[in-house]
């Protein structure tokens, strides 16, 4: 009965079915281990002291930006230079853009730097002139994923949708931190932007999702397998009924464009030949 397992339509099928049913489980494995992880880094993190409240620190020592130092307090010295706005950006409730000039440093690099958040239709104000020593929130470069970037072209001149070095570099002639502080006080006609939670820590909307992904890859997983059995069954339900007799023999149809059978042609041929009386 179950013969026809062994054939080649039936081994393909059965072999997709031992590929799929192990993906299926890694991928969901490896999306609850994803969950497993925020959940630790939730739990780390409430332990860990607030980095806006640790001592100020200098910006390379702070450098490269990860869960530890993100939120830290640095400071650099320098003076401002190139001044853009990060438009559609949200600060209590309200839309506007942010308002970032590049810190030249000592050392050359430029230091993107926050100044704060204005209004639609405001004017931004002028940084200040001549040497400064700026101190803030330092964050990791933004991407695609980031809330409120925008990774789009169009953007009007001395505008930018994503605060990050790959964004910076090509609009300025010097080299750019990969970080960007904010400044806890902001400038006369601006509001402070408070500094954002890392990427990936935390259980935030993403976390969450993690684990329904991981329902649903074991879904999956149970759904091959329930359809593999289900095929099976029914081939050879419908093999059992051939043997039984129980489908009926198909009818031929009659195509009115097709020739006639022999036995048609045969009967045409005879009445044409036979005599035709007076």
């Amino acid at each position: 009965m179950y013969r026809f397992l062994l054939t080649p339509r039936w081994c393909g099928i059965t072999l997709f079915a031992l590929l799929a049913i192990p993906f299926c489980i890694f991928m969901g494995s490896w999306q609850l281990s994803r969950f497993e992880d925020r959940v630790a880094t939730h739990r780390s993190d409430e332990h860990r002291p607030d980095p806006a409240r640790q001592a100020s620190a200098p910006l390379d020592s702070l450098l490269p930006v990860n869960l530890d130092t993100s939120g830290r307090q640095a400071h650099a010295t320098g003076h401002y230079a190139e001044q853009f706005l990060v438009p559609d950006r949200v600060v209590d409730g309200k839309q506007g853009s942010y308002v970032l000039t590049l810190l030249r440093t000592d050392g050359g690099k430029a230091l993107p730097v926050v100044r704060g958040w204005l209004p639609p239709g405001a004017k931004a104000p002028a940084a200040p002139e001549g040497p400064v020593t700026v101190t803030g929130s330092l964050q990791a470069s933004e991407n695609s994923g980031t809330d409120g970037a925008y990774s789009g072209g169009g953007l009007p001149s001395g505008q930018i949708g994503i605060i990050s070095a790959a964004s910076l570099v090509n609009l300025v002639p010097y080299p750019v931190y990969d970080a960007w502080v904010t400044l806890p006080r902001a400038s006369a006609g601006l509001t402070a932007v408070p500094a954002a939670a890392p990427q990936n820590s935390g259980l935030d909307l993403k976390s969450f999702q993690n684990l329904g992904y991981t329902g649903e890859w074991f879904v999956f997983a149970g759904f091959v397998v329930f359809m593999w059995f289900r095929l099976a069954r029914r081939e050879a339900e419908a093999l059992r009924d051939v043997e039984l007799g129980l489908v009926p023999d198909e009818q031929p149809t009659v195509d009115a464009g097709a020739p006639a059978t022999t036995a048609e042609s045969v009967g045409a041929k005879a009445e044409a030949e036979a005599p035709v009386s007076s």
